[in-house]
């Protein structure tokens, strides 16, 4: 949980991140898939990104959405959240583990094995064999690979389809004249 991080006196003035966290509330499944994912490495939506995400999911009435990177299940619990009863979530991850992490969590936050489906595998290889125009919205995680990520995600969506980028900005890296690091500059 976030906590009480507005009466926190070492902020920044105007940084807007903890204020926007603070508002955000996951539940007992989302913390707990976290601290899992966080012991493997998983890069897991934060609270504000989750709820946007589940938002844009419920706002669409989705019943088709794919996940690239599942994460330790934290974004699929979001997206899930929001989805469509009918609604479908396909999440995709190139590490067994966080795949693991997250079907359990799922198992045990009682979401049906009829709502979600986990992919393991290279993510391109996998997001290659999905059926064109069929998902109303790509969510994509922090890849290395992004170009080819957002290129094989337009081919994916249904016409009118949403396609979110986690982290597109690096955490602000992109926007900051200062960081020059190849991966700043390649965004």
């Amino acid at each position: 949980m976030v906590g009480n991080i507005l009466n926190q006196s070492n902020l920044p003035r105007g940084d807007m991140h903890p204020y926007s966290e603070s508002y955000a509330h996951e539940d007992y499944f989302m913390q707990l898939a976290r601290r899992n994912g966080e012991e493997v490495g998983a890069s897991d939506p934060t609270p504000a990104v989750g709820n946007y995400i589940k938002f844009i999911v419920k706002l669409l009435n989705s019943k088709s959405v794919v996940e690239i990177g599942t994460g330790s299940g934290v974004g699929g619990l979001w997206v899930l959240r929001g989805i469509n009863p009918a609604g479908v979530l396909t999440t995709i991850d190139s590490e067994r583990e966080h795949s693991k992490i997250a079907r359990s969590i799922f198992e045990e936050a009682g979401i049906s094995a009829t709502k979600y489906r986990i992919i393991t595998g290279k993510l391109i290889e996998v997001i290659g064999k999905l059926a064109d125009n069929s998902y109303e919205i790509v969510v994509i995680r922090p890849a290395l690979d992004l170009f080819d990520m957002v290129q094989e995600s337009y081919r994916l969506l249904k016409p009118g389809g949403v396609l979110i980028i986690d982290q597109v900005l690096s955490n602000g890296k992109v926007v900051d004249p200062t960081q020059r690091d190849p991966e700043s500059i390649a965004r």
